[in-house]
């Protein structure tokens, strides 16, 4: 695997690098994206694949199920927290989205509480963050499977992200002076078909309080 990974690297260089080398020496200086996108780890879901995307068009913020913890200060280690503080307040981008997908590993860990899991572990505790997403959802009396929960659950979990997103004060200040969009799409492995979920700007923000 290292050998593919080197030889692409290598066909990098040969072309995509040389015909855009100024545009990268440039972007190597300054990034200035307008768009910050909190996407799930998943191997199968490349944002810069699914949009088309050149470098330095978006800042990316991956983790297991795309989700966004609520603001909190007393852990130690907020590696999402810390990526949306400086796309936000650093890069000030205009747009957060929270990019669910089909058939993720998280969601269905927390829905159908794998054994596999250790209770005690980084996923469980980190899936924990949906767990009113999942309390949502299995309180439906229209979702009559399991995988139906699953799917659910993935698109709920987006909008439980987004509100939690409103509780960094600087993500909150910014929504409500208009300056920045909180959006939720999800993205359909089978079809290919994206769909938006939620949107959290000034207007709807306001409406809200």
């Amino acid at each position: 695997m290292l050998e593919k990974l080197l030889k692409g690297h290598q066909r990098f260089k040969d072309g995509y690098y040389k015909q855009n080398r100024e545009r990268l020496k440039a972007l190597a200086e300054k990034q200035t994206p307008e768009i910050a996108m909190v996407s799930c780890c998943d191997s199968r879901v490349d944002p810069s694949i699914l949009f088309d995307l050149e470098p330095g068009d978006i800042f990316i913020v991956r983790n297991v199920a795309n989700l966004v913890p609520p603001y909190e200060i007393k852990g130690e280690y907020h590696g999402t927290s810390a990526a949306l503080e400086f796309a936000v307040t650093g890069l000030a981008v205009k747009q957060i989205i929270i990019l669910g997908h089909a058939n993720c590993g998280g969601i269905r860990a927390l829905i159908e509480e794998n054994n596999d899991i250790k209770k005690d572990g980084f996923i469980n505790n980190w899936i924990q963050i949906a767990a009113s997403a999942k309390k949502e959802v299995l309180a439906r009396a229209d979702l009559e499977t399991v995988e139906q929960q699953i799917d659910a659950c993935e698109k709920t979990a987006i909008r439980y992200s987004i509100i939690n997103l409103m509780t960094y004060p600087w993500i909150k200040q910014r929504v409500e002076d208009g300056v920045l969009e909180l959006i939720g799409c999800y993205y359909d492995l089978h079809s290919g078909e994206l769909v938006m979920i939620d949107k959290m700007d000034a207007e709807k923000s306001k409406k809200n309080n």
